[in-house]
């Protein structure tokens, strides 16, 4: 019980890290985001987005590769064998200069091909586009030979190590907005330029700072097959079924360019950044929570796992709420405030984008109860078979005349179906018990999605059009949504020891005062 505890506390201790880290990194988002919009334009915005959606199909390989490593240096601290740790991180980083040397040939070879003779961009931007695609595959190649680093920060919960590194990341890209902003040089070129400098920077801050800190990330030259051989395998695995959310993103990304042209892409990259954003704020949580669940399942204590699991599943869900209920009604007046001119069917695409994602962070911390079986072959055979439908079903629908916004209305579709059929997946793997996700997640996130949006409608019915009307909307659309979460997302434990920390916290508050 007392290490229960302590891994709660622990959980909690890094959540709080990476959501201050996410709240900074969010406001330098946004306001990066407009500068870097307004300064690119329309045009260079969305050649850069299809550009770098070629170079970031591959990046898939980078989460494929850093959840293998993730999880083998995981249950190696589990067992704490330090040995066997250095051979693991050893293993990976050859791993990783291979597969960025193959990846770097591969985007060479037929990337400059494709966007020279395939892709819908401008002739006047063609120069400025190869450039884009070759400054890409060299960040791609430099990140992801960082990612055993990554894995180890991560893995050791040093959250605190990562927060501080991605804030850094974050400064870097405000003084890349501004220099955007002043640069008298091609804008798209200098962008491109500037986000791999800051890739080359990080690199070398993430080696440096695991080198000095953890016994096992000093990289010497080693050959151990079965490890070779594990990691790959499981890697191999893992990208199979990534390949499909590979497919949905920058697949139909690339293939709404051949349908509707630079402007639908610059769209979809508005509103894939918005959703990243949020995203990424919500997915603090099961940064946090994912090695507990591997550790939990390395030592057997399999109903700590499930309960991780179901918690990991309904607080994503009901984080991404949060900011879901506000878009859904005020997507127009919130861009309008982050980026003052914005694609006209942005609003619509980052609507839906919110309700893919919410479906999408259901089945993660399903993910990470099969990866740390490490027996995922049957996993994602069924996920990647079914997720990869979301590509060809969107091609055929632009085929027959259906308009760039049906592709994510195929995604929701698809990837709420993928919920379920993890669900059934992971009861043959370790016996989960898919009634307690149902009664726990899923029947819990319905009452609070259906309540959220029932003060927010009724003062939608009643506003009139005015600024200061959407504001009131948008905050209240925000407090209902965590009132609901309060009442009927958390169960009475939760409830109480929130109560618990709010109460500690007002009297440590009070006290100071008084003091003063």
């Amino acid at each position: 019980m007392s290490q229960t505890l302590n891994n709660n506390k622990r959980i909690a201790k890094n959540t709080l890290l990476l959501y201050f880290r996410q709240l900074l990194l969010m406001f330098i988002g946004l306001f990066t985001s407009r500068v870097v919009l307004n300064s690119l334009g329309v045009e260079n915005y969305g050649v850069y987005n299809v550009v770098g959606g070629i170079v970031a199909m591959f990046t898939l390989l980078t989460g494929s590769l850093s959840a293998a490593i993730s999880r083998f240096i995981n249950v190696g601290l589990g067992k704490g064998d330090i040995g066997r740790l250095n051979v693991i991180f050893s293993t990976a980083v050859n791993v990783q200069i291979g597969m960025a040397i193959l990846v770097g040939l591969l985007c060479e070879i037929g990337g400059v091909w494709f966007l020279n003779t395939h892709l819908n961009i401008p002739i006047a931007r063609m120069e400025a586009a190869n450039w884009v695609l070759q400054l890409s595959i060299i960040t791609f190649c430099i990140n992801l030979i960082s990612v055993p680093y990554n894995a180890a920060i991560i893995a050791h919960e040093k959250m605190n190590v990562f927060a501080y590194i991605s804030i850094l990341e974050g400064v870097f890209k405000l003084i890349v907005a501004y220099t955007l902003y002043v640069s008298p040089y091609d804008k798209l070129k200098t962008y491109a330029v500037l986000l791999t400098v800051i890739a080359i920077i990080l690199r070398f801050i993430y080696g440096f700072y695991c080198g000095k800190t953890f016994k096992e990330c000093h990289y010497h030259y080693v050959f151990d097959k079965q490890i070779l051989k594990d990691i790959s395998g499981f890697a191999g695995w893992n990208f199979f079924g990534s390949g499909a959310y590979l497919f949905n993103t920058q697949g139909v990304n690339i293939v709404t360019n051949l349908f509707f042209g630079v402007a639908a892409n610059a769209a979809r990259g508005v509103a894939t950044q918005a959703e990243g954003i949020v995203k990424t704020f919500v997915t603090n949580f099961t940064t946090a929570i994912n090695p507990q669940i591997m550790k939990s399942y390395a030592e057997g204590n399999l109903h700590y796992t499930f309960s991780l699991v179901c918690r990991g599943a309904k607080f994503s869900y009901c984080l991404m709420l949060i900011f879901a209920v506000p878009f859904m009604f005020e997507t127009e007046t919130i861009m309008t405030l982050w980026l003052k001119t914005y694609p006209p069917e942005a609003p619509l695409f980052l609507r839906l984008s919110m309700i893919g994602t919410m479906f999408d962070l259901l089945g993660n911390s399903t993910a990470n109860a099969a990866w740390a079986t490490g027996k995922i072959k049957r996993y994602y055979l069924y996920v990647a078979t079914i997720g990869c439908l979301v590509f060809p079903i969107s091609w055929i629908c632009f085929e027959i005349g259906c308009p760039a916004y049906t592709s994510y209305i195929v995604f929701a579709v698809i990837y709420l179906l993928l919920v379920f059929v993890k669900l059934w997946i992971l009861n043959g793997l370790i016996g989960f018990p898919q009634m307690m996700f149902i009664k726990e997640v899923v029947f819990r996130i319905g009452i609070v999605t259906l309540s959220s949006f029932i003060l927010p409608v009724i003062v939608y019915n009643i506003m009139n059009d005015s600024m200061l009307w959407h504001l009131l909307l948008t905050v209240i659309c925000g407090i209902s949504a965590c009132y609901s979460i309060y009442l009927f997302g958390l169960s009475t434990k939760e409830r109480k020891t929130i109560n618990t920390m709010l109460l500690n916290k007002y009297f440590k508050i009070k006290t100071m005062l008084l003091c003063h």
